[in-house]
């Protein structure tokens, strides 16, 4: 049973009222979506985004068209969930929190850049569409149905995340072979 029909099978079933099933939708896909949601939210918000976001689901679970589709519907709804509260936090900070570090190395050693620092460093849409292109490995148009954007929109998205790191792995490149 693949993942999809199994999903679908744990929808119905959730559906007609058997407690366990819906646990089983949450124990699947847990994982997979805290990890989308730190990617761009960060890690004090990832679990509150997905669990609010399950929450969500168990009160909607009638209104989910393809049951085999139960794990694109909670990408899509954390992705969007981790957007919002990324953006929400990003203008309840002070303004002196939003400047840059006078060394940006975050990383244990000279020459690594952790990939949450990186992530951090793009805004909510851009983390969002490089963690579903990088981690995930989905094409243009998978993303921009998780994400209801338009494949031209992701590549743009991903083009201004890409031009946002270069600088930043090229400056670490350099302090790298200076050392």
């Amino acid at each position: 049973m693949s993942g999809d029909e199994g999903d679908a099978e744990l929808v119905a079933a959730a559906r007609g009222g058997e407690n366990g099933a819906f646990s089983a939708l949450v124990e699947r896909h847990w994982a997979r979506l805290v990890a989308l949601a730190r990617s761009i939210a960060g890690d004090g918000e990832a679990e509150d985004v997905v669990q609010e976001c399950f929450l969500t689901a168990w009160r909607k679970l009638g209104a989910l068209r393809e049951p085999a589709a139960f794990l694109a519907w909670m990408q899509r709804a954390v992705a969007r969930a981790a957007v919002r509260r990324a953006r929400w936090r990003s203008l309840a900070r002070p303004l002196g929190a939003i400047a840059e570090p006078a060394d940006p190395r975050p990383g244990p050693s000279a020459g690594e850049w952790p990939v949450a620092a990186l992530l951090a460093r793009l805004a909510p849409r851009q983390r969002a569409v490089m963690h579903l292109t990088v981690v995930e490995g989905m094409s243009d148009r998978e993303i921009g149905a998780r994400l209801g954007i338009d494949p031209a929109s992701v590549r743009a998205h991903r083009r201004r995340a890409r031009e946002r790191l270069r600088p930043l792995l090229a400056r670490e490149g350099a302090a790298a072979a200076r050392s």
